[in-house]
């Protein structure tokens, strides 16, 4: 049994077979899903998600590419939202410099602000970093007092991962690690401390090898997982046993 860390089930290319999926996800060997908000509209829905099934739990939170959407109300909302008990961190929030659909100082402003509503309510925070690690890793030192989190489908080099650990937080895989052409992020893949890393998938999105292309489900988080397994030298067995533990700690799922 293994652990989804990061999918996004409330996506519409699920809209077809949500319910069927998740209620197979035991069968598939998936103990539970953490279902993460990316907008407004889909962190309520994954709230929603989290309510109805007892293997769904809810991140609520804005992506940077939907910075320059957000305003103080919509905050109060996420705070709200973040109160139900299923609601285990803030995310996915962050900067990416890749597609810029929200101007940069937008994107660091309510990251910012976004970090310090998680710093308040305790929780931990969903990070998304593209092309923009130096900035996340200075914004994350300003403000590491009390902070603590995961660095969503982590894509970077070993100088940043370094960076990361020092500060505390957790480093997610997804299927990038399985993909032709991505030796570096094998390579991080073997000296991510144990104790530090967890699995996901980021579904319907970055499909693993051999589903590249096609839409990815939380079961393919499976196809990650071995890789690592395989390149860590260990059994999948006690690779699933440590990541889901590491899951179940940084989100405080019990």
């Amino acid at each position: 049994m293994l652990i989804d860390s990061h999918a996004h089930l409330d996506d519409e290319k699920f809209e077809a077979d949500r319910k069927y999926l998740i209620e197979n996800l035991e069968k598939n060997g998936i103990e539970l899903v953490v279902n993460i908000g990316a907008d407004m509209e889909s962190s309520r829905a994954s709230v929603n998600l989290a309510d109805t099934y007892d293997n769904i739990y809810a991140v609520v939170g804005v992506h940077p590419h939907s910075a320059k959407e957000i305003t103080e109300s919509s905050l109060k909302e996420i705070e709200n939202l973040a109160k139900n008990k299923k609601v285990v961190a803030i995310g996915e929030i962050g900067l990416d410099y890749h597609y810029d659909n929200s101007p940069r100082d937008i994107q660091k402003k309510w990251f910012k602000k976004q970090i310090l509503l998680a710093k308040r309510l305790d929780m931990p925070i969903v990070v998304h970093t593209r092309e923009a690690d130096e900035d996340t890793i200075e914004i994350l030192k300003e403000e590491r007092e009390g902070l603590r989190g995961v660095i969503h489908c982590f894509s970077s080099d070993r100088a940043q991962l370094k960076e990361y650990l020092n500060l505390g937080f957790f480093i997610a895989l997804g299927g990038p690690v399985t993909f032709k052409k991505t030796d570096e992020l094998k390579e991080v893949a073997k000296i991510i401390p144990i104790e530090k890393l967890l699995v996901e998938t980021d579904a319907p999105y970055l499909a693993p090898h051999p589903y590249r292309g096609k839409r990815n489900e939380p079961m393919f988080v499976k196809q990650t997982a071995n890789l690592i397994a395989e390149l860590k030298g260990m059994t999948i067995e006690d690779l699933a046993l440590q990541t889901n533990k590491n899951t179940k700690e940084i989100f405080n799922i019990k």
